[in-house]
């Protein structure tokens, strides 16, 4: 899951992404994580302007992020894969989602992902509103 996902999820109460951390919330949907992509979370949504947009104080998203990291599968990641993507950042959630061999890599900035010099098919890159459609046409 990319960062921008967590960070509508906190900023909006409706839409697809806080649809799927409700998803997380229940158990019904299991977020893939390494340390890399935990510290990215970290970075972004403790920054003051993601407080602001939230409305959340600095101990609310230590929660956010507590709750995340028990809840999510821990991956540890031993090769690097770097399908040379402008955003380094974005390098760390595709190798993240190759290792644990995720069905989707879920972004809303698709765009940012396919051209990258590496092709990995296992995980379909896919917005949160379409994510969402998918999910509910198999579990609703």
């Amino acid at each position: 899951m990319d960062t921008n996902i967590l960070y509508q999820a906190l900023k909006s109460k409706t839409g697809a992404s806080h649809f799927i951390l409700q998803q997380v919330r229940n158990g019904k949907i299991q977020i893939a994580l390494s340390v890399p992509v935990f510290q990215e979370y970290q970075d972004v949504l403790t920054r003051d302007k993601s407080l602001t947009d939230f409305g959340l104080q600095l101990s609310d998203i230590e929660k956010f992020l507590r709750f995340i990291a028990y809840t999510s599968k821990i991956y540890e990641i031993y090769f690097l894969l770097r399908p040379n993507l402008k955003d380094e950042k974005d390098n760390m959630i595709v190798e993240l989602a190759v290792t644990s061999q995720s069905d989707y890599l879920i972004t809303s900035n698709v765009k940012d992902f396919e051209n990258a010099e590496l092709k990995f098919e296992q995980s379909k890159i896919i917005t949160p509103g379409k994510f969402v459609k998918k999910w509910r046409e198999n579990y609703v």
